[in-house]
């Protein structure tokens, strides 16, 4: 279980930050960089760099992270770029419009903490828990999704 917290009115400028440097470093061409000789055989593995419910917790807190500030939609964009496959890009946009609310969060404002567990796998894929917090107190307010990921990418492929 990964569980990161926001306080109302701060947001983790260091997560947002390094999100935004991955993404940066993900954007660089190819060319740039000449890819070393290979000095022993090459194992073929996964290129999901972390288990796929930690993808879902990194996705989660630097989206939330750049939802709940002024002028993120450029990072949100980004941010749904490089961990949403492109069929799920495109089925959001549809329930995004009829709802007129965030397809990530299933919202039309940012929660203020969420918690992610991980779940059954089985045909290449992974299902995560992700419960968001929309207040707090004593009776705080909560909503559950359930986040299919992609096990060979680690990408998200559906949210429900």
């Amino acid at each position: 279980m990964i569980q990161l917290r926001n306080r109302p009115g701060r947001h983790t400028a260091g997560r947002t930050l390094l999100i935004t440097a991955l993404l940066a470093a993900a954007v660089v061409p190819a060319a740039a960089a000449a890819p070393p000789a290979p000095t022993a055989p090459v194992t073929e593995r996964s290129t999901a760099p972390a288990p796929a419910y930690q993808q879902v917790a990194h996705f989660y807190g630097a989206y939330i992270d750049a939802a709940g500030t002024e002028g993120g939609g450029t990072l949100t964009t980004a941010l749904r770029a490089f961990y949403l496959t492109p069929a799920l890009r495109s089925q959001l946009r549809p329930w995004e419009a009829r709802n007129h609310a965030d397809g990530v969060l299933r919202a039309q404002n940012t929660p203020l903490d969420f918690k992610i567990t991980p779940g059954d796998s089985g045909a290449g894929h992974t299902w995560s828990k992700v419960r968001l917090t929309w207040s707090g107190g004593q009776h705080p307010t909560y909503t559950w999704l359930t986040v299919q990921s992609d096990l060979r990418t680690g990408r998200i492929s559906g949210i429900r």
